[in-house]
């Protein structure tokens, strides 16, 4: 499953740094605007403590197998970005391929790392960018609006004249600087014309807000100030230092980073909190399989059933499904394995319509 995230924000605010930290890969990290120009792609292990405890009752022969997310460290954006300025085509484009955006804010002072803009404001960094993307998204709008119109009228096209409903309502929006994500469809219909758009303020968002150490727990003025701006965007905010999280991430054993953890008073890196929101954020969960072979997590798009999900494994099972086999993870910890939830009744059998939920211990059966 190929889905993204991409990490977005002005030059120098500390996304490469960030994206270091993640996936441990060589993106340049400089004091300087535009040090990315190509997107590098991490390919990330997805923290899930489901399959430590999982691990210690089947003691596999091969091991646990974590499951991944991908994150795209993309360029630094500067105003003019809709008209061609900087890298903006470069960023506009591959901003576009990615399914959701990964807002980095500078939420720090530091007289030694430059400003694009020359002062710390997170929100004015926030509405450059967001200005950007909307000026994008009104060009797309205005252009599609045009086309429905003749459809609508030529041939009495109903999905066009469906599609240019939401096309009106998104150019209200653009046009009073608000993002798409922002406007509240009407029915299901509308919401499968909106999709067809593929605009880019339409993508699920978090803001990461980029703290000192000393705001690493608690934040500070500057995040306050970001939640307050994008209150109405049914937005995460997420807080975080990425210049411990570059310290965290240089130190070789689990201990000591728990350790470093705890002396600055957090239970857990800001590091593993991105990567599980980033995993949510796209819409994604983990159902797992375990036995005494391997101890493995793999990623479906929530609402899938049970087919689909066989098929994440290999496409036969998908083709030639005849039921699953469920264990409930609670039920499997709490009883010791697989042997003993047949034992006590807690192992469901499952057909076509099973609506796989998040953490589901499963088992396929097919023929091909």
């Amino acid at each position: 499953m190929s889905l993204q995230c991409g990490i977005v924000g002005l030059p120098n605010v500390g996304k490469s740094t960030l994206f270091n930290c993640l996936s441990n890969a060589k993106a340049q990290s400089a004091n300087f605007p535009f040090c990315t120009i190509e997107p590098n792609v991490g390919v990330i292990t997805v923290p899930d403590e489901r399959l430590i405890k999982l691990g210690e009752i089947c003691k596999p022969e091969r091991g646990v197998i974590p499951t991944t997310v991908e994150i795209v460290d993309i360029a630094g954006l500067v105003k003019g970005a809709s008209k061609g300025e900087g890298l903006g085509n470069k960023f506009l484009a591959n901003i576009r391929e990615t399914d959701a955006i990964i807002h980095v804010l500078r939420c720090f002072d530091d007289e030694n790392v430059v400003h694009v803009d020359g002062t710390v404001d997170p929100v004015r960094d926030k509405e450059i960018i967001d200005a950007e993307l909307q000026l994008k998204d009104l060009e797309t709008v205005e252009s599609r609006i045009q086309k429905c119109e003749k459809a609508a009228k030529a041939g009495g096209d109903k999905f066009a004249k469906l599609q240019l409903e939401v096309l009106v309502k998104y150019r209200e929006a653009l046009s009073q600087g608000r993002n798409a994500r922002t406007v509240e469809l009407d029915n299901k219909d509308q919401e499968a014309a909106a999709r067809d758009l593929f605009l880019l303020t339409n993508k699920p968002v978090m803001y990461v807000c980029n703290v000192d150490e000393a705001s690493a727990v608690t934040g500070n003025a500057y995040v306050e100030k970001v939640k307050e701006a994008v209150k109405d965007e049914d937005a995460q905010v997420l807080v975080l230092a990425a210049k411990i999280e570059s310290e965290i991430a240089e130190l070789e054993t689990y201990e000591e980073r728990q350790m470093f953890l705890e002396e600055i008073g957090l239970q857990e890196s800001g590091v593993n909190r991105l990567i599980k929101a980033a995993y949510a954020l796209l819409n994604l969960r983990t159902f797992l399989t375990a036995g005494s072979d391997e101890v493995r997590a793999w990623t479906f798009k929530a609402g899938a059933k049970a087919p689909q999900c066989a098929g994440v494994i290999h496409t036969d099972f998908e083709r030639g499904f005849i039921r699953a086999e469920v264990i409930k993870y609670a039920d499997f910890i709490a009883l010791g394995g697989e042997a003993q939830c047949r034992a006590a009744g807690k192992l469901a059998t499952e057909g076509k319509d099973y609506l796989v939920q998040d953490g589901d211990i499963m088992h396929f059966l097919f023929n091909v």
